[in-house]
This record gives structure tokens, sequence and C-alpha cells, in this order.
């Protein structure tokens, strides 16, 4: 190792140390793999459903849920777990008319503005309700990515048929309350 190098290595290291290149590189691999290794390893429970509230599999069963008609079809949704979705529940029973936008969703600017915790979701999918702003309700049809920023309110359980059921234009959807695992 020429001068420069030790040199360079004096401002970190005290001369009193001596230590090698390669021990300083063993040194730096081990607290490196030790750090790693606590960060992983958890006891903490599982989260809330993921992150910003989204519903991950094997959770909706313990998640609040919700009833949606559109149009005449009938879907059951569980609750996001955002304050947002709490405050959106408590709304509840709501029978709006709701508007088309893009080809792949419906939205409704409600009168009543909701705590907004919006984060960027990049990939939207069917059966998504999400809260636009603090104040507009949207219910996707359509998967798609997007660089838009939303707060998630619930998810529809099966999408299957929301496509047809929303149709083109504006939509009458009722939005009502369950009792927790039944389905009225």
């Amino acid at each position: 190792m020429d001068i420069h190098k030790k040199e360079a290595f004096a401002y970190f290291i005290p001369a009193e140390y001596n230590l090698s290149m390669k021990k300083l590189f063993a040194i730096i691999i081990l607290i490196a793999v030790f750090a790693v290794f606590f960060t992983a390893c958890t006891t903490d429970p599982p989260s809330d459903g993921g992150e910003n509230g989204e519903v991950t599999d094997g959770e909706e069963e313990e998640m609040e849920r919700i009833k949606i008609v559109v149009g005449d079809t009938v879907f059951f949704a569980a609750l996001a777990d955002t304050a947002a979705a709490e405050q959106f529940r408590d709304l509840l029973p709501m029978d709006i008319v709701m508007s088309e936008l893009g080809g792949n969703e419906k939205y409704f600017y409600m009168d009543e503005s909701l705590s907004a915790s919006p984060s960027r979701i990049d990939r939207i999918e069917a059966g998504d309700v999400m809260l636009w702003g603090d104040d507009c309700i949207v219910i996707f049809y359509e998967s798609f990515h997007t660089s838009y920023s939303y707060t998630r309110i619930a998810k529809i359980e099966n999408a299957s048929g929301l496509k047809e059921a929303a149709g083109r234009g504006s939509v009458r959807v009722v939005f009502e309350n369950l009792v927790a695992g039944a389905e009225k």
C-alpha cells in the first residue's frame, strides 16, 4: 500500500489500531451482515394489510366489509385500514350517481371532506375504491398503471362483472355497511 492510501485511512482509523485492508473489509462486511439480519428479523405482528392500507391475501376475512351496488349488480368490498376509509364508512348508507371518466373509472364529488393520506399507487386494479383529493370517491373498473396518488378506501373482493355493471356514462351506486362477515 502506498503512503497516500495510508494517509487517507489515517483520518478515519487511528494509527494505533493498525488495521490491514483485509481486516477492515471483513469488519465492514460483518457489520453489514448484522445490520441486514437485525432489520429483517422482527417480532412485530403483520401490518394492517400492506402499504397504504392495501388489503392483502388472507386478511380480507378480518377486514370490515361494505356492500356496493353498481347499477343492479351487488359487490362486496373490504375496507382499507385508513382514516379516510373509516370516515367513509361512517357516511354510509350513500346513494349516489357516479360519472364516467377515461373509460376506466366512475367518480363522485362528496359534500364532505375525508382525511386524505394519498400515496403513489403505481398500478390501479379493477375493483379499487379510492379517494382522489379529499372529497372525490372513485371506483375503478379497469386495471392500468398510473402516476397519480390516491388514498385507499376499499377493494371489491370479486370485480368480475364490474365493467359491465358500470356501463357507459353515469351509473347509480349504493354503498352500505355490512355487519362483520354477514352478506345481506
